[in-house]
């Protein structure tokens, strides 16, 4: 059963959890693809505590650049949960990808999925216009590729204080 679902949400708001549980509902065997690169203590304590969370039943596929590759090679082993999409574009950012190409990619990719995936990213263009050129230029292009995988799910939520809001109802 192909489903794509969006999650999006402020920084905090529960998006991961709430993806988890939609991931949960949708088989029995998950696959956590992780686009966080570990950079500093920061990171990694956040990653310690998204994987102490999910536990022994999930397994997990580190990829911070080709997401696209990584859905088709996991496709037929069950629902995928990818956290997060606004990772995965800061990492092609930085390593000078072309993050337009990546995301017409991605979109194409997730309309050929027979398994179930889930995408958390974060809801970045609801504060102020940011000061400098390069926060702008992201904010700019994480508002593109979350409205280019929208369009392509099935179902979107905003998550608000841990609660799911949906958007974007399955047809």
């Amino acid at each position: 059963m192909s489903k794509t679902i969006l999650i999006t949400g402020g920084a905090r708001s529960g998006k991961s959890v709430i993806a988890e549980q939609q991931a949960k509902a949708l088989g029995p065997r998950l696959i956590y693809i992780a686009t966080a690169e570990v950079r500093d203590g920061e990171m990694a304590a956040r990653v310690a505590q998204h994987q102490a969370r999910r536990g022994n039943e999930w397994t997990t596929r580190a990829e911070p650049i080709d997401l696209p590759g990584a859905l088709s090679e996991t496709d037929g082993q069950g629902p995928r949960l990818v956290d997060c999409l606004t990772l995965w574009l800061t990492n092609l950012m930085l390593a000078d990808r072309d993050w337009q190409a990546a995301a017409e990619q991605l979109t194409r990719t997730l309309g050929q999925q027979r398994d179930p995936v889930v995408i958390v990213t974060n809801e970045v263009g609801a504060g102020i216009v940011p000061e400098n050129a390069l926060a702008r230029a992201f904010r700019d292009a994480a508002g593109q590729v979350n409205q280019q995988v929208a369009a392509v799910s099935d179902e979107v939520y905003m998550a608000v204080a841990g609660i799911p809001l949906k958007v974007k109802p399955h047809d």
